[in-house]
Order: structure tokens, then C-alpha cells, then sequence
């Protein structure tokens, strides 16, 4: 399983119910059901993505994840997960609201526009960067609203909603101890385990 994914899994308790939204080929919810027995149901726009899930016996749903999430009711998952999709969905703010209003906590995952790398490259080459982390040339990626960790966490304090769980990456999915003394400057990758406000 990819490293990103690992982490995430360490984070999901046994027998409970999670939506992965953005699930690419179901790898998350193939292993959460054989190794948690995990209630899982994936979403995804891709038709190729969706075929590799139904052959892996994952519940996958094919939605255009800017249609919104309001078919579900109110709590109907324990967890709900984002990796690395966030950045690429027209209204994050709003997609934040209603992953904590379907589930009890969220996970979500992003590429820290602030990394070292980013700063270094737009200052010496006056370019949009390009890096492990951001892959793609600017008219070809998918990423319509970059942001950095003290961005999104700027966010989540206007919004009350509660961190649970911060862990800060490398492009290797691998945190180094310079991550944890200045995370906004040596981190690649953001993970944000987030509650509703108010709930203990």
C-alpha cells in the first residue's frame, strides 16, 4: 500500500464506516475491509478508477466530487477520507462542512505550497514550481486552490473545527525532526485529522 495510504490506516478503527472521497483504485478501502473490517464506500469520477474497485470488491459510487455530498445524511460515517484531493475541489471550505457534517471526524491530506522547494524555485526561476509534491506544469495540474499548512489552519481555526491529529511529510511520505520544528517550511505533505467544534 502507499505510504500516505498506511498512514491513513493507522487511523481508522476497526468496524467502522468510511467514505473515501477521491478513492482512485480503492486501495485505502480494499485493505481496510480485509484488515479492519471496514462498512466502506468509496467515491470517484474516473471510469477506469471505478472498474478497478468493483474488480477489488470495493462499494464505489461514480460523482463528480463538486456536486456536493448532500444525498448523504448526517452521520452516516465514523470517518470520512480526502487524500490529497482537497486542493482540487472548486469550494474546500464548503466540502470541509459537509465531510464533518456526514461524518464524525475527517481526514485530509494536501502538498504544502510552502515547502522549501516551492519558496526556492518561485524566487530563483520567477515560475509557478514544479516538485515531487507538485508534479504538474501550471496549465496542466489539477490543483486550483493551493494552500499551506498556516493557511488551512488559519481555516480551521475560523471554522472552530478541532485537530485531532497533525502529521507532516516529506514528498517520501517520511517525517525527518526539521518537520517538526519548522512544519509550514520543511513539510511536502499535510495530514489533518479534524473533528466537528465543540465535540469531545
Amino acid at each position: 500500500m502507499r505510504p500516505d495510504l498506511a498512514i491513513i490506516a493507522d487511523l481508522i478503527k476497526p468496524g467502522g464506516r468510511v467514505l473515501d472521497l477521491g478513492c482512485g483504485e480503492g486501495e485505502l478501502l480494499a485493505y481496510l475491509q480485509t484488515h479492519k473490517r471496514v462498512n466502506g464506500y468509496g467515491l470517484d469520477v474516473d471510469a477506469d478508477n471505478i472498474t478497478t474497485c468493483v474488480g477489488k470488491g470495493v462499494n464505489v459510487i461514480e460523482q463528480d466530487l463538486d456536486e456536493g455530498l448532500t444525498h448523504f445524511p448526517d452521520d452516516s460515517f465514523d470517518m470520512v477520507v480526502m487524500t490529497e484531493t482537497l486542493q482540487s475541489v472548486r469550494h474546500p471550505s464548503r466540502m470541509l462542512d459537509e465531510m464533518l457534517r456526514i461524518g464524525q471526524e475527517c481526514v485530509v491530506t494536501f502538498p504544502n505550497f510552502a515547502h522549501w522547494r516551492s519558496r526556492t524555485h518561485l524566487v530563483l526561476n520567477g515560475r509557478m514550481p514544479m516538485a515531487r509534491h507538485l508534479p504538474h506544469s501550471w496549465h496542466e495540474t489539477p490543483n486550483i486552490h493551493l494552500c499551506t499548512l498556516k493557511d488551512f489552519e488559519r481555516l480551521v481555526r475560523e471554522k472552530r473545527l478541532r485537530v485531532i491529529q497533525r502529521f507532516v511529510a516529506g514528498a517520501d511520505h517520511r517525517s525527518h525532526p526539521l518537520m517538526s520544528l519548522m512544519p509550514n517550511l520543511f513539510g511536502a505533505i499535510a495530514f489533518y485529522r479534524l473533528g466537528r467544534p465543540g465535540v469531545t
